[in-house]
Order: C-alpha cells, then structure tokens, then sequence
C-alpha cells in the first residue's frame, strides 16, 4: 500500500515519528512517503495517490498545525485512510474523528498503526504494550542540515535527535506524557539506540539530543548509551531532559553526563513559586531547583530550565522572584524569553482539571485551540501574561538577543532597570539550541 507520514512540527528536529513508523511500514513491504511540512510543502500527488496518510501528533503545537492540512489533505484525497498518532491523537479524539480522521494511536504506537493501515483493527486507542523496536528509517527525511542547530562558542553544529525511553514513571499533572502513559515506562533496546546514533552521525550530526521525557527515569539504562557512545565518537556531544528530582537524587552520575560530552541538561522548573510547584506535583522546590543548578554548575554541566511562569497560581510577587532568582544565578543567558512569557496550557483530559480550584476559573472548551481556556482570580495576572507576551513576540520578531528581551521584560514588571550589576553570559558562552519553543 502507498502511504504518506506527515509531521507539521517537532521543535526544529528530524522528526523521529515518521522515522520509526517509516521503518516499520517499510519492513512489510508498503510504499512509504515521509512529509515534513516544518521543513517542505504538502505533497500534493503523493496525497491524491495514497492509501493511507498518517499525522504524527506529538505536542500541542503539532497537532494545532495539523488541523488545516487534514482540511487539505481530504480535498485532495476524500477516499484515504486517515491516522493520527503520537500523545496528542488519543488526547483529541473526538475533534479529530469530526475533521475525518478514522484512526488514533496513543502510546507504543508502531504495531497499531502498521494494523491501521493495512485495515485491521488496531485495537484500542492506547498502546502500551512492550514492542520490539527497530533503527529507525531517516532515508527519505531532510537532511538533518535543514533542523535546529547547536550553537556553542560561535560554533554552529549540525545537530540529531533520538529517544532512549518513552513514557515516563511521574505524574505531573499538567503534562501530556501523563494522561496517555500513566506512570508506564518503556525503554528502547541500546543497540537500536546506538545504531540510530551511528547512522545520524553518518548524515553529519555532530550533536545529540536525547528526547525522552525524562532521560534518567532509566538511570542504568542512559549510562550504558552514553558510555558506549563516547567510546565509539568522543567529539559527539549531546544534551537530555532530566528532572530536578532526579538531578538531585542521582547526583553522583552528573559528572559521567559530563565527562561523556553532555554539554547541558533541559529540565522543567516551570515556577520558583513552592505553591505552584505543589499544585503542578512536580516533585521538587524552588530550594531543590538552586541545589540541582550549584550541582551541576560543579559537574561543569550547563543547565537549561523551562518554566510555565503563568499558572492559576502565579502571583506578582513570585514572577518578580523568578526574574530575581534567574538573574541572581547567572540563567538569564540560558532561558528562551517565550519561556517567561507561557501560561498553562490545559488540553483535554488534562489532570490539573482535577484541581477543585480551577473549575470555577475554566471559560469552556475551545475545540480549535485544542485547550480548556481560563482566567486567573486576579485579572491584573491575566494582563501581566498578556503585557510579556505581547513583549516577548514582538522583540523576539524584531531578532534582539535574549539577554536584552529579559532587561525588557524586567524593565515592564519593576518600571525600572535592573541593577546597575546586571550582567548576562555572553550568549556565545551559553550552548543551545535555535528553536526556543518546548509545547
């Protein structure tokens, strides 16, 4: 069968999806078309001529750019098989089985959606089934030239992206991984991992990203990659999610993520503010996140933080102390501005709709948007989020660097300059990435 794999956007990265369903169709035998709509066009003939089309789902942000091309992608063929998998299908079933589609996989979604296109019945909408894995197949992806770059000491590197586990054993409320896993986690074999790795080297990438939710929910499991990784390319370098739980419980293989080319650590701090920090159930304090930044600023690791800084329960007074508590400790340099400006994002069967407080704060649905909307008990709140909104986009359109967007956004909340000692990293020091959304 001829079948076409859609992505529309996964944070400026070769998207992995489509590598690995394209692997799995492959195998048996289909014709397999891979669409990268972040990097390329809706391709036209081979939709009219396909079988199958399949989006791959994985954020909100995904799923959201979809919407129009599967308008699109029925014009062009009514009489296709239409598939949604990732996170975010099984979140949005009833919305997208409305726009046509016939189809949803959540979770371990390889062998359902094999099943999905060859007719059968691909059981039911949640997969979390152990599965055998297989290398994913990037042949018929861009060239990993055309994603997001690392950019290091006025370096530029090419950059890959693979995943060592799915799922995740925590339960933050507000995270998608959540409602769709459970607390299940599944870890892929290190020799497909590696091998994966091998051939992206092959392709260029001078730099890993590791994608899992969180990489040392396997501790064991991310060593022994990371290991053998070094052994085999001691230049490559990489970079991992990790929570700050898990930062401050296995701190002592910090200087091994150092020591094997990791060069900074993503983690998801989302509020300095300990009440927020209870309500999300992240697992950690605002005194938790400033140990794990001194521990690894001693392993020479760079730490890369992402915040929600406007939540039901953001007060003035605490966004005022993240500002405060990211200059004092020198992470200014180190966050994307759009990430002092997000408000929660709650989607469908989100378990912060659990929270009794934020029923009478909901505005209804919003089937197109995706999302629950709400307001904040004190409109000044709401309008603040807007103000640094407003701000971020704008200054972000108009190219400014990072540390002079924060001096505005700190400028706007205080009506003043920050201190006369306010000094940043020059950017060049910092490692990162250039796509600064992370939703």
């Amino acid at each position: 069968m001829r079948v076409v794999l859609v992505s529309t956007y996964e944070l400026g990265r070769q998207p992995f999806g489509l590598s690995s369903a394209a692997a799995w169709l492959r195998a048996r035998g289909h014709e397999v078309t891979c669409a990268d709509l972040a990097v390329g066009l809706v391709p036209a003939k081979a939709i009219r001529e396909a079988d199958s089309i399949a989006f791959h789902l994985p954020m909100h942000t995904a799923t959201r750019m979809a919407l129009p091309v599967l308008d699109r992608v029925r014009e062009l063929n009514p009489a296709a098989r239409l598939v949604a998998f990732g996170l975010y299908a099984p979140l949005n079933e009833q919305y997208l089985r409305q726009l046509g589609v016939h189809h949803l996989i959540g979770g371990e979604f390889e062998t359902a959606l094999v099943e999905a296109v060859e007719g059968r019945d691909a059981g039911p909408l949640i997969q979390l089934d152990r599965q055998p894995f297989t290398v994913p197949d990037r042949s018929f992806l861009p060239g990993l030239d055309r994603y997001a770059h690392l950019h290091i000491h006025g370096e530029r590197r090419t950059v890959g992206y693979t995943e060592a586990s799915r799922g995740c054993k925590h339960l933050c409320r507000h995270c998608p991984v959540v409602p769709v896993y459970n607390g299940v986690f599944r870890v892929v074999p290190a020799e497909i991992v590696l091998e994966d790795i091998r051939r992206q080297v092959r392709a260029g990438a001078q730099h890993i990203t590791f994608g899992d939710p969180d990489f040392l929910n396997g501790p064991g499991h991310a060593l022994r990659i990371v290991e053998a990784l070094h052994r085999e390319n001691p230049e490559l370098t990489y970079d991992a999610t990790i929570k700050v739980e898990h930062l401050l419980k296995h701190r002592e293989f910090l200087p091994v993520l150092a020591r094997t080319g990791c060069l900074f650590i993503t983690t998801a701090v989302e509020s300095t503010e300990d009440l927020v920090l209870q309500k999300l159930e992240k697992g950690h304090s605002r005194a938790g996140f400033l140990a794990a930044r001194n521990l690894l600023r001693e392993a020479g690791l760079h730490l890369n933080p992402t915040f929600v800084p406007f939540t039901p329960w953001t007060t003035r007074e605490g966004y005022c102390d993240m500002l405060q508590v990211l200059l004092e400790t020198g992470l200014a340099s180190s966050v994307a501005p759009i990430q002092l400006a997000l408000r929660l994002l709650i989607p469908a069967h989100s378990l912060v709709l659990e929270l009794p407080e934020v029923q009478p704060l909901l505005d209804g649905f919003d089937p197109a948007g995706l999302l629950h909307r709400w307001h904040h008990p004190d409109p000044a709140i709401d309008e603040l989020a807007r103000r640094v909104f407003d701000l971020v986009a704008t200054r972000q359109k108009a190219a400014d660097p990072p540390h002079e967007i924060f001096r505005q956004i700190w400028q706007l909340v205080h009506g003043a300059a920050p201190p006369e000692n306010f000094d940043l990293l020059p950017r060049a020091a910092v490692p990162y990435l250039d796509e600064p959304w992370y939703c």
